[in-house]
């Protein structure tokens, strides 16, 4: 998974890996940080969400990449899911200027068919599918119903918008609604507009839409590794004084 740093040392690697070490671990990096970093890192961290969540399909201008990551990450959206067919994903740091470290990033590019294989695990996870186009849509976004449980927002390729996959396989369409003579939107645009409009409204209903315990702690233990200095070294001591 991009953007995930892991130690060499398998002591913090883990799969099964208790919640409790965990939560030992970010206790531990945590001494490491200025108090109002510290501060910061659990105000964000409290209003993340993995409720919604935002599939890329096949797009490959790097600068709408990067305006999506940054997006993500400004309204709260925890994961972003990356499907390659055709298209490899980039980022250009110029624009996403640092925000990759805050997200999750997960890809699908190693099937036969992987839009099929990203709406099949998506969905396994609980997530309504939701593909986004200004053509075939039944529902616009600000009727949109968040009540009805997880949504995952599919947006397509720059020149041929989503595919006949997602169009065969999605639970609903939705539309950003438009009044001029234009029909599309850019990409990184609509995924600006539908992140801000549904985070908003999602904090606004009675669903539990933050982290739970366990996934603030892995999210929370990720941010220190990528962002102390020689977080690798300050793992080992940590293992050194647990053995001893």
């Amino acid at each position: 998974m991009k953007g995930v740093s892991i130690p060499e040392a398998p002591f913090f690697y883990l799969p099964n890996q208790s919640v409790s070490m965990s939560k030992e671990l970010v206790d531990y990096l945590s001494s490491f940080l200025l108090d109002n970093r510290l501060e910061l890192f659990k105000k964000n961290l409290s209003l993340r969400t993995r409720y919604i969540t935002v599939v890329l399909e096949d797009i490959f201008q790097s600068q709408n990449a990067s305006a999506v990551i940054r997006s993500c990450d400004c309204f709260g959206i925890q994961d972003l899911h990356i499907i390659e067919n055709d298209n490899k994903f980039s980022e250009y740091e110029r624009v996403t200027r640092g925000a990759s470290q805050w997200v999750d990033f997960h890809y699908y590019n190693q099937q036969q068919n992987n839009t099929l294989d990203a709406i099949q695990k998506l969905r396994q996870q609980g997530y309504r599918i939701v593909a986004t186009s200004p053509h075939d849509s039944d529902i616009d976004l600000h009727h949109f119903d968040l009540l009805q449980g997880k949504a995952a927002f599919i947006f397509g390729n720059e020149k041929r918008g989503i595919s006949d996959v997602v169009k065969q396989n999605a639970d609903c369409f939705m539309k950003i609604p438009m009044y001029g003579f234009t029909e599309s939107l850019n990409i990184s645009v609509s995924v600006a507009i539908v992140a801000h409009y549904l985070s908003a409204q999602l904090r606004l209903l009675p669903v539990n839409w933050q982290l739970t315990d366990e996934e603030s702690t892995a999210v929370m233990l990720d941010w220190l590794k990528k962002t102390l200095k020689r977080s690798d070294l300050l793992l080992k001591k940590f293992q050194t004084q647990k053995v001893s």
